[in-house]
């Protein structure tokens, strides 16, 4: 059994924006707290948690890393995370395995689009939230005022637990004592609002508070966990994880693991996370070793040593070597051959899990990320409250560069999608196109690299075709007689119908309005195929048809040559004939996006949206001195935006894109595009 109990872990994610040093941080965790012999750097490509080829060929994290460490008799598992917005993904799957994100503030660049996106995501989560403002040994910063714009941006509720003093040389603990000299501000005033804070969520704490004028450090425990369980308080603390040439130890990293080991919940204390099962309540795990087994698998890697690397956060009961878990509502257990703890790339065997824990298993291929895994069958189905994404929504459509590679990169691409759930991977039945999505040019890179590298296969790539649609704006009739005659039996069939538009998003109605008999009953479905197959091949520009009322009211028909091959073609060139006379317009997907930029740029921004024939819906001035614009765009004028906001904005810009609905195309933009169609012979 591990040498600590429930109440001894500290489970941790370190998020924030690209460059903020979360690496630099866990690395000084680790070696202060003895779990490795020295600190490795991001440049020189040793850190402990960026140990993949592209991590060292990058410079940044790319996936997220699981680590551990002992300090002052706790076990501390820390999750350190990609920043780019394009890798924001592993951040987001993290957040079930731990119960504290730790939010790092770089000291010169402030605030960054990373650092609200995360703050948001983990109070709608219900985790206990921390913000630590690293790299405060750095020149011309104004660590003042930079508090001032995180309590401006994320409330009253973010305070200081220590703060800075000696010029950025030491940091000095403001939640246990009230003296000493800090580079800004007063140390007793930051006490005062601290201890004040905390004691507002007990009232029999505050009126102790009221009569003693003072508590002591073992009084304010329980309620200062309570208050950051609920949100009431946020925590800030300063360091400086890689110091400068002249300061020979990191700053504020033992004061840190102090408050993590002292002030942090442990997972019998801090917010459980919620599971669903077969009522509508959420259902909560009790931390309860003897209990049956409940885990949640948070991420997947694909080893190429050990194969497939699931790592899992036990919520429940106890996970030892030879015990059976069920996968979701699998009916076969597997057997946990080896279990193990994770010191970035390397595998330590261990003998058991407890609950609270985070482990991994490897070589098990129906494991799947989000997976559930429980000891007995009668879970209830349950699963864990899904977790949101953004959307990717950059895209490339790729192809073999040599032939005979297919099937390797769709094996390929397959076990990305397994690694990573911000990639998807589509088949345009429209385009015919295979497109690769992602949420960022950088994105997408990264896995064009890993193809090569982990693979051997390339690929060539080029802007996804976008997926227009067609449609009518007026009623019409058509008509086609198909009669062919080679030396036997002959082929006749004729069709009048008449086609109306229908509202957007209605899709298509087919309506038999014969009387009579001039077409037997048993040739309708064959006009109906041949109807079916012209909405899918178009009829102006070879894009899919929707909104389309199709009624067929007479024919002729052959009590011989009549044959259901006969009508299928009828049916479509009728077809045809009547959508061309019927004012066809080209439809185009419009999105809804939002997009968040610092003040100085809305003008900018608001004025090249409207530049890409995008319609401004609203203005919205956010606190820290940015602005939210949101609009409706054609997809076709962002379908390379983040690198568009990243040239105006510095990279101070981030966006959330989304379908919003078929708007119709200009009529310029329609003639290009349908003077670029050729449609095959058999289409004609």
């Amino acid at each position: 059994m591990p040498k600590y109990t429930t109440s001894d872990i500290r489970n941790i994610v370190m998020a924030g924006h690209a460059g903020v040093g979360k690496t630099s941080l866990v690395e000084a965790m680790l070696h202060a707290s003895g779990a490795i012999g020295h600190t490795g750097s991001v440049e020189k490509g040793d850190t402990t948690c960026d140990f993949s080829d592209e991590e060292k060929d990058h410079g940044r994290s790319l996936v997220a890393s699981v680590v551990h460490c002992d300090h002052a008799g706790k076990h501390i598992n820390v999750v350190d995370t990609p920043g780019s917005p394009d890798f924001i993904g592993h951040a987001v799957a993290a957040m079930p395995s731990v119960e504290t994100m730790v939010v790092l503030v770089d000291a010169v660049t402030g605030i960054e689009s990373v650092t609200r996106r995360m703050m948001d995501r983990a109070r709608e989560r219900n985790l206990c939230r921390m913000i630590v403002i690293n790299k405060i040994d750095a020149e011309n910063i104004d660590l003042e005022a930079l508090v001032g714009s995180i309590q401006e941006t994320f409330g009253r509720a973010c305070l200081p637990i220590n703060l800075p003093s000696g010029s950025g040389s030491t940091v000095i603990d403001v939640f246990n004592k009230a003296e000493g000299e800090a580079d800004f501000g007063s140390v007793a005033d930051a006490h005062t609002a601290i201890v004040d804070q905390v004691v507002e969520v007990d009232e029999q704490l505050m009126e102790t508070y009221l009569e003693q004028g003072e508590l002591n450090p073992e009084q304010l425990h329980a309620s200062f966990e309570k208050a950051l369980c609920q949100g009431h308080l946020v925590p800030i603390c300063f360091s400086a994880a890689r110091p400068h040439a002249d300061q020979e130890q990191p700053v504020g990293v033992e004061a840190f693991l102090d408050v993590v080991v002292n002030l942090l919940p442990n997972p019998v204390e801090g917010n459980p996370h919620p599971f669903q099962g077969d009522g509508e309540d959420p259902v909560y795990a009790d931390p309860d070793p003897e209990q049956p087994v409940l885990a949640h698998v948070f991420q997947v890697r694909i080893d190429p040593f050990v194969g497939k690397l699931c790592m899992f956060r036990v919520h429940r009961g106890t996970v030892t070597k030879d015990t059976q878990l069920y996968i979701d509502e699998s009916k076969r257990p597997f057997k946990v051959g080896h279990l193990f703890k994770l010191q970035g790339a390397k595998h330590e065997e261990i003998p058991s899990a407890i609950p609270g824990d985070i482990a991994a298993v490897a070589k098990v291929e129906d494991i799947r990320f989000n997976a559930v895994l429980q000891d007995t069958q009668d879970g209830s189905g349950l699963h864990l409250l899904p977790l949101t994404f953004p959307e990717p929504m950059q895209g490339l459509a790729i192809s073999p560069s040599r032939r005979g590679d297919e099937q390797k990169i769709a094996d390929a691409i397959s076990k990305f999608q397994e690694e990573d759930p911000c990639f998807k991977v589509t088949r345009d039945s429209v385009t015919k196109e295979t497109v690769i999505h992602g949420l960022g040019e950088l994105h997408l890179r990264v896995i064009l690299e890993k193809l090569k590298s982990r693979f051997n296969v390339e690929v060539e790539t080029k802007p996804p075709k976008i997926a227009y649609r067609e449609t009518i704006t007026s009623k019409a009739e058509g008509h086609h007689r198909h009669k062919k005659q080679t030396g036997g039996a002959g082929q006749f069939g004729e069709v009048f119908l008449r086609v109306e538009p229908m509202e957007r998003g209605s899709g298509f109605e087919f309506s038999n309005d014969i009387f009579g008999g001039s077409i037997p009953s048993q040739f309708i479905p064959a006009v109906e195929k041949g109807v079916n197959q012209a909405l899918a091949q178009g009829a102006i520009a070879g894009y899919p048809i929707q909104d389309i009322k199709v009624s067929i009211y007479d024919g002729k028909h052959h009590p011989v040559d009549s044959k259901e091959v006969a009508f299928v073609t009828a049916g479509k060139r009728a077809f045809i004939d009547a959508v061309q006379k019927a004012k066809p317009v080209l439809l185009e997907p419009m999105v809804k996006i939002e997009v968040t930029i610092p003040n100085e740029f809305m003008g900018d921004i608001a004025g090249d949206l409207s530049g890409k024939r995008g319609r401004i819906q609203g203005t919205d001035m956010l606190p820290g001195a940015q602005a939210l614009i949101q609009a409706v765009v054609p997809l076709a004028e962002v379908s390379n935006y983040q690198s568009q906001l990243k040239s105006v904005t510095g990279g101070q810009g981030s966006f959330t894109m989304e379908f919003d609905h078929f708007g119709h195309v200009p009529s310029h933009v329609q003639k290009n595009i349908v003077a670029e169609y050729k449609p095959k012979e058999s289409d004609e």
